[in-house]
């Protein structure tokens, strides 16, 4: 899931990126090791879930004091899979513009259970973030919502966060609270409402997992179609955001393709066959249930039987 949350930076130039981690650290720092847009992404364990607040802190010590302090910072959540780039491009772009201090990207929603509520003056601008918890009646009844999406001046930022106190029903660090510290202090506190409401959407279930996976295979499988790709029940195939695809693959139902595959021109993936980190030259046919994993190659040309099993760098060549 984080992943996806990352890959919403790219169009953004991300030049640090900091993922701050909890429990399961090692899992987390194993699987989402390496580069994204040419960027090493860093690592920062909050040990004591204090706030999200704290967590923002943690992530600044690792930039450091003096390095770009000029800059602005975007914090993103990590139950976010749904969030489009040119989302955050929007947001960035808002924030920059009106050169405010922080800018957060809400929606409104018919049922706001749960959320912060954004809290605006009579002209419009945004003078504080309230929780769910610590809201009035008067103010649950607002339907702009916080997504937990930012950009904040990086400078003003950490002045902010040394000044936020756990004085809320859940005794935590709310970064939610510095909107309200840089208002009182005479900045302009901007957001950007995201057109599409279910961008914004956390995942805190397996129900609400399983939509977010429904819309992401959604729109994967539109992407592979415009491009080209012939995919006979879209609803039925599994395709990861990693794999390659070229023009006139056709995909059959419900196969599965995941890790890092390459399927080239022309090749044909059978019925409910599986192929994990696996590379098909063009032209190739992959039988049905026929169950490719761990960097196994197909020859341009070649076909793979029904129900075959290969694995690492096994080649089968029928033609």
């Amino acid at each position: 899931m984080v992943r996806h949350v990352l890959d919403a930076l790219h169009g953004v130039a991300a030049s640090r990126i900091v993922v701050v981690v909890g429990h399961g650290a090692d899992a987390m720092i194993t699987k989402l090791s390496g580069r994204l847009d040419g960027v090493t992404i860093e690592f920062a364990e909050q040990a004591e879930q204090r706030g999200t607040g704290d967590a923002v802190g943690i992530a600044l010590a690792t930039l450091g004091a003096q390095d770009g302090a000029g800059d602005d910072v975007i914090v993103l959540p990590g139950d976010t899979p749904l969030l489009r780039p040119e989302s955050l491009v929007a947001m960035v772009e808002t924030h920059r513009s009106t050169a405010a201090a922080a800018t957060a990207l809400t929606a409104r929603v018919d049922d706001a259970t749960g959320y912060g509520r954004i809290i605006r003056d009579a002209s419009g601008s945004v003078t504080g973030i309230v929780e769910h918890a610590d809201a009035t009646t008067e103010q649950r009844d607002i339907d702009e919502i916080n997504t937990s999406i930012y950009c904040f001046r990086r400078d003003l930022l950490a002045d902010a966060l040394g000044r936020i106190r756990p004085d809320n029903a859940q005794g935590e660090w709310y970064l939610t609270d510095v909107i309200g510290v840089l208002h009182g202090d005479g900045h302009r506190v901007s957001a950007w409402v995201v057109d599409d409401p279910a961008e914004a959407q956390g995942v805190n279930d397996r129900v609400q997992l399983a939509a977010a996976e429904a819309t992401l295979r959604t729109r994967i499988n539109d992407g592979w179609m415009r491009a080209g790709v012939t995919l006979v029940d879209p609803a039925s195939t599994v395709i990861d955001p990693d794999v390659e695809l070229a023009r006139d693959v056709t995909v059959f139902p419900g196969a599965v393709l995941r890790g890092a595959t390459v399927v080239d021109e022309g090749a044909q993936i059978g019925p409910h066959a599986v192929l994990v980190d696996a590379v098909v030259g063009a032209g190739a046919v992959i039988g049905a249930s026929a169950v490719l994993e761990s960097g196994a190659v197909v020859e341009a040309g070649a076909q793979v039987d029904p129900l075959t099993l290969l694995v690492g760098s096994a080649r089968r060549a029928q033609r």
